[in-house]
């Protein structure tokens, strides 16, 4: 009943745009709001070629996220657990593990990243960017899913408006080298496997974003939200990578592209506006990690207990997680993880999300498809 009344006086934009503003917080993190991971995945194949890899990755992410939003309407999942309960049945512990996995690095590297900004840009320890972000992360996701959305929704502002000045800049500093890159013979080869990669290293982001969902009144909301989404996820990477392309194919050698331009650029207060903005994007990363394994917790504890999770239980879940990412993750080694085994996560992803998803999911959308509840009570 309580989703009935949220969606019942939800808004145009909840049930639109906010799923997308959700995804779009989960997949940014630091490689993607610093370049890196455009560079990784679409420079190689050339200007037009890298261009239309992230767009064949936004038709990917549209996809699953349409039919995700489907499946969990349908099956009434609002987090993770329940979806992949009523997806894989009995096999669900599997996704857990393997999410937990991924996200005690995601954060342990989000910590890394915020520390090195405050390190370059404010001169302070690495330890106290890192303690910024834990702090920034445990304010907003303890107080639940009102605060976790309006975070996507601002943030998401001013990041579309931040990239939008990027463009803009550059445009004038060596808009010329840009126009210049993609009209050169490059072949656009290997933006197929490309853009593959990169949309299944990140699709657990739909799943992730489950609790947004709440505002959703049907299946054409579902539809229409999950066609967005991949778009709103992957404007700002079309706004960068068309930046980037003037100092093809140099920039792809580089460690923070980001970084690299906006020396090019030489505007240091919008480089400070810019590093903001990344460490905004961590933000909200982090909150979308942390607040789905808070809401798989409350959802739990409500259907045995009745009771709503309390703020003072999400602030300990919250600050257990971050503790447990950020100190014992590094302790044991699991951020070497990124470099030796980080991308079988995204193929245990593919294995356990996607194709059960596109198969048995999709056959359990037939309109003559009964729910598990229905089947449960014979409906």
């Amino acid at each position: 009943m309580g989703d009935i009344r949220v969606a019942s006086k939800s808004t145009w934009l909840q049930r639109t745009l906010l799923p997308g503003f959700a995804f779009k917080a989960v997949v940014i993190g630091g490689g993607y709001a610093t370049g890196r991971e455009l560079v990784t995945f679409f420079m190689p194949s050339g200007p037009w070629g890298g261009l239309y890899g992230i767009l064949l990755a936004m038709a990917v992410w549209s996809t699953v996220c349409a039919v995700t939003f489907l499946f969990a309407l349908k099956t009434g999942s609002r987090d993770y657990r329940t979806f992949f309960s009523n997806l894989l049945g009995p096999l669900w512990p599997v996704f857990e593990i393997a999410f937990c996995m991924a996200i005690m690095v995601i954060l342990a590297v989000f910590a890394a990243a915020a520390g090195a900004i405050g390190q370059a840009v404010l001169g302070w320890p690495a330890l106290a960017g890192s303690l910024a972000l834990i702090g920034a992360i445990t304010l907003v996701a303890t107080f639940g899913n009102e605060a976790v959305e309006q975070l996507f929704k601002y943030v998401s502002f001013f990041l579309y408006a931040t990239y939008a000045v990027f463009l803009f800049l550059s445009l004038i500093h060596f808009g010329d080298r840009i126009g210049a890159a993609f009209a050169a013979d490059v072949p656009a080869t290997g933006w197929v496997v490309g853009g593959m990669t990169y949309a299944g290293y990140n699709i657990v982001g739909a799943a992730i974003i489950l609790p947004v969902i709440r505002h959703l009144r049907g299946p054409k909301d579902a539809i229409v939200a999950g066609l967005l989404a991949g778009p709103l996820a992957l404007l700002p990477a079309i706004l960068f990578f068309v930046c980037m392309a003037a100092f093809y194919p140099e920039i792809g050698g580089e460690a923070l592209p980001s970084d690299y331009l906006l020396a090019r650029l030489n505007f240091p207060s919008f480089r400070l506006i810019f590093q903001a903005m990344i460490f905004a994007a961590l933000l909200e990363s982090g909150v979308g990690q942390v607040h789905a394994i808070n809401e798989r917790i409350a959802h739990a504890y409500q259907t045995r207990t009745r009771n709503d999770l309390s703020l003072m239980a999400r602030l300990a879940v919250t600050v257990a997680i971050l503790v447990g990412s950020i100190f014992v993750a590094d302790r044991i080694g699991l951020v070497d993880l990124i470099a030796n085994g980080y991308r079988w996560l995204a193929y245990i992803f593919l294995g356990l999300y996607v194709l059960p998803l596109m198969t048995i999911g999709l056959w359990r959308l037939r309109p003559q498809a009964r729910s598990p509840a229905q089947e449960a009570t014979g409906a």
